[in-house]
């Protein structure tokens, strides 16, 4: 369904025997958790959340939000639950929020405004996306789990008029243009902040052998390991990778090998 808004910009609904067609011109913001609930850095954002690159690519900002280790966003993370399992109310804030009434009047007259694109910026732009095609041809970014195309451009476009709409202005000026390709640069940025961690054979090879172990499982929590490495032998895998991938997703909390090392309990 949500491919059929982003696509034709309407939606179909059958029900009660009714079949018809409404219009759906929205901004759509959503968020996908990675699939067994630990967000796999060898692989793809497509096989990670588990959705069609075609749908992926209509977005035009994606980006990667990750659970890091960092002492004080953790500490400042578990004062703040802290406080609110013993009291019960949010910790007071360091600053004096926006009143809700004057919020939504201001979103209300940003909505009236529909800012146009001024001739003398065309070249600019056509010159600026054509900068970020040859980037993307680049060798280093061959394994880039991003694409370039015309959607990119529209992007820009989209995410330029936002800007000028914010500022409550009837015109996209340069630096309109200049924030929205700085915003979706850190965006493919968050995606290819991994692109360069070890050899992309082992990884590729403890992925298949991890895919492997998830059909032998097929629902159940605890395999054998004698039987895991019969299963991937006869798949062709060698038991010095066997044991890597065995090794790697319990240090991602994936599954977890008993003292004796005899079976596996799968977490997540």
């Amino acid at each position: 369904a949500i491919h059929e808004v982003m696509e034709q910009q309407t939606i179909s609904i059958a029900k009660a025997g009714i079949m018809t067609s409404l219009n759906a011109r929205v901004s759509i913001l959503a968020a996908a958790n990675p699939a067994y609930g630990r967000y796999n850095m060898n692989k793809s954002v497509e096989a990670n959340v588990q959705l069609p690159a075609a749908l992926l690519s209509r977005f035009d900002l994606l980006w990667l939000i990750a659970d890091k280790s960092d002492r004080e966003q953790d500490l400042r993370l578990a004062k703040h639950i802290t406080y609110v399992h013993q009291h019960n109310i949010n910790p007071p804030m360091q600053h004096t929020p926006i009143d809700m009434k004057l919020m939504r009047k201001y979103v209300a007259l940003c909505q009236k405004k529909q800012p146009d694109i001024p001739k003398e910026l065309t070249e600019f732009i056509v010159a600026n996306y054509v900068d970020i095609r040859n980037e993307a041809r680049n060798i280093d970014n061959a394994k880039s789990s991003t694409f370039t195309s015309a959607r990119t451009l529209l992007a820009i476009l989209r995410l330029a008029t936002a800007l000028a709409r914010l500022r409550l202005v009837d015109h996209v000026e340069k630096d309109d243009i200049n924030e929205a390709m700085r915003l979706m640069d850190q965006s493919k940025d968050s995606l290819r902040q991994h692109a360069q961690q070890g050899p992309g054979r082992k990884h590729k090879i403890t992925d298949e052998i991890y895919d492997l172990i998830r059909k032998m499982a097929a629902g159940a929590k605890t395999l054998k390991i004698q039987d895991i490495r019969e299963r991937c032998t006869t798949k062709g895998f060698k038991p010095d990778d066997i044991d890597k991938c065995l090794e790697e997703f319990e240090r991602l909390d994936v599954w977890q090998i008993n003292q004796a090392k005899t079976k596996i309990t799968i977490v997540n």
